[in-house]
């Protein structure tokens, strides 16, 4: 054992305090877990290894086969994992076991539910895995050096979970990282070599370095006075450079969970090899869950990047558009060279148009999804649609195939589900219907009882229902489907061309005309309010409506505008009358003016309100409808 110097004991930062806490007392309900992050932690360190030697080899010191021992020993109830990859300094050890430093901490106790496998389901996606390893045992040992720096500045941490830990400064002839678990009481049966078979059998097979146990741990009395023959029990094998008909299903998922830190198994995936001008391999993953860090733009994010199977970068995110962010995998590429960095990525032609494939190959497997399995499609949509609405701005090339996968909710369902495809819209359509209408609002609630929808639901003619932040502005991109026009049932002046009948016209512009001056006496009352006062075609049970204008930013943006605190544009709404309403010919034979005024202003603002908008004057609103109501009832 090496003299230990420069011995501290530090404290454990708050967070992992509570994390730790959360390990030992709570996540009982699959303990087997810790070797699996321990194992992907010493792959990552080889692979950055591996990476850093390109330029300076001697990193390697003369050990260019890199891997990972799992030893065990039932006698002093232990587990050692060991890799010679890049290993930690001091400073890094404090670092790393000590603190999180993660953005993510905050949200990952804020995101713990009590439930033991919600909760163990978190702990790889925040890159807190070493955690685990307080599962089963009840003290940790760390020895580690990096592999640049000499034996005499390696480091020994260690703890027992309970608040602090001790750092010392130690010899270390080999670079690379050794942690041993000291076993709980009754955790021994982890102290086996079948059973730690098993478990890397089961999580690690695809593991792309070889992975090694003691070769005779079965029943043998060991000698420990001789160093024990070592045995390869994983396939040892990139995953993706492997056939696609060798790979079983488990194989996917298992290394799935691996490249996305995840215990579910993805919805889908594909594994592509591409051939020709462009040489790569892709496999590509659509997770079952949204992350926690999804609307954080500009979080890490991107596929794992390898050349010629030599591991290059982690989340490169110019393989993909940032709409399609939440996708997991690798891309192994033979075009790039080895020394790529993310600003060679950035201006490379073979990467923008490996992202154009990726892009494609992404869109057909969700297509696919959608088609074959779509109750997994909905679990899809509702962790994924908000980001994928995202697309038609982003990627115009590819809208079509984007607005195919995109799911709204419509008059036509009764439940306020986002289950309706543009598609199944088109399939509906009226005779003689040659436009896809929709309404934008803040709640599905609010927009199914929208007075809009009152001339649509006369003539059964389905209206999508976008209640979504991210809808309206979607919608500006969005202009048509399948030479579709999108119409925005609230904005400019309705015209719902071949499904109304001429007579239905005819009738129109004389009932404007015989109302022409009910509309100039409301345009006086409401000038500084409105840009325009008309007859309403929309109506059939409401007495007033407010339109946008065509060229106007409609509620929800301007809402979102206003919360974000920038400006926005002047603009005043369109007040359309229904006057085959009680009210409004009631109105229209007021003779006194004052009365008239504060009953224009009454309906007016109830027309703001049904349409989801404040009101500038809420006092004066109620005083004046506290006005009429005492007249009514004296």
């Amino acid at each position: 054992m090496s003299v230990e110097t420069q011995k501290e004991t530090l404290g454990f930062q708050t967070e992992v305090k509570q994390l730790l806490h959360l390990m030992i007392h709570s996540l009982y309900s699959n303990k087997e877990i810790f070797l699996r992050e321990l194992i992907s932690n010493a792959s990552d360190a080889a692979d950055k290894l591996r990476f850093k030697a390109l330029e300076r080899p001697e990193l390697l010191e003369g050990q260019g086969d890199l891997k990972i021992r799992i030893n065990f020993d039932k006698e002093t109830k232990t587990v050692t994992v060991e890799d010679n990859g890049i290993g930690m300094t001091r400073e890094d050890v404090i670092a790393h076991l000590g603190t999180i430093a993660k953005s993510g901490t905050a949200d990952f106790l804020k995101n713990l539910s009590g439930d033991q496998r919600k909760d163990s389901n978190l702990i790889g996606q925040f890159g807190v895995g070493f955690y685990s390893a307080f599962i089963v045992a009840d003290k940790v040992d760390v020895f580690s050096r990096r592999a640049d720096r000499p034996a005499s500045e390696g480091v020994h941490w260690s703890s027992k979970g309970e608040g602090e830990f001790d750092v010392a400064t130690i010899d270390k002839p080999e670079h690379g990282t050794r942690i041993v678990l000291h076993l709980k009481a009754g955790e021994e049966e982890f102290a086996d070599g079948w059973r730690l078979r098993n478990i890397i059998k089961k999580y690690s097979d695809h593991i792309g370095l070889p992975i090694e146990l003691p070769k005779k741990f079965y029943g043998e009395e060991k000698d420990r006075s001789t160093e024990p023959e070592w045995e390869v029990v994983n396939r040892a094998s990139a995953l993706w450079t492997r056939p696609r008909a060798e790979i079983k299903d488990e194989e996917y998922q298992e290394f799935y969970k691996h490249v996305a830190h995840d215990f579910e198994n993805p919805l889908t995936w594909s594994h592509n090899k591409v051939e020709g001008k462009l040489e790569y391999t892709s496999l590509l993953y659509v997770p079952g869950r949204a992350p926690f860090d999804l609307y954080h733009r500009e979080a890490p994010k991107g596929l794992k990047l390898y050349v010629q199977r030599v591991f290059v970068m982690d989340q490169a995110d110019e393989f993909l558009p940032l709409y399609l962010r939440f996708i997991k995998g690798v891309v192994d590429s033979n075009d790039l060279s080895l020394n790529v960095s993310r600003e060679i990525l950035q201006k490379d032609p073979v990467i923008e148009s490996m992202k154009s494939a990726l892009t494609k190959r992404v869109l057909d497997m969700l297509e696919k999804l959608a088609k074959d399995k779509p109750e997994e499609y909905k679990s899809f949509w509702k962790a994924f649609g908000q980001v994928l609405k995202e697309g038609p701005a982003e990627d115009f090339a590819n809208k079509g195939k984007i607005a195919s996968l995109l799911r709204f909710s419509s008059t036509g369902d009764a439940f306020g589900e986002q289950s309706v495809s543009l598609a199944d819209y088109a399939s509906r359509m009226k005779d003689g219907q040659d436009k896809i209408y929709y309404l934008t609002g803040e709640s599905y609630a609010q927009v199914k009882s929208s007075p809009h929808l009152e001339i649509f639901r006369k003539k059964g003619i389905e209206v999508l229902l976008l209640t979504d932040r991210i809808d309206e502005w979607l919608m500006s991109y969005l202009t048509d489907f399948e030479d579709k026009q999108f119409i925005d049932v609230a904005r400019g002046d309705l015209d719902l061309g071949k499904l109304d009948s001429e007579d239905e016209k005819k009738a129109q512009e004389e009932i404007a005309k015989a109302k022409e001056g009910l509309v100039e006496r409301l345009k006086g009352v409401l000038k500084d309010e409105v840009a325009e006062v008309r007859i309403s075609h929309r109506l059939t049970d409401s007495p007033a409506i407010l339109a946008i204008g065509e060229q106007d930013l409609g509620l929800q943006m301007r809402q979102i505008l206003e919360a974000s605190g920038q400006s926005v544009p002047d603009s005043k709404p369109i007040f359309e009358v229904n006057p085959q309403h009680p009210l409004i010919e009631r109105l229209d034979t007021e003779p006194d003016e004052d009365r008239f005024a504060d009953l224009s202003r009454i309906l007016f603002d109830q027309a703001a309100l049904a349409s989801g908008d404040n009101l500038k004057d809420p006092a004066a609103y109620v005083q004046r409808l506290n006005k009429l109501l005492v007249e009514l009832s004296a």
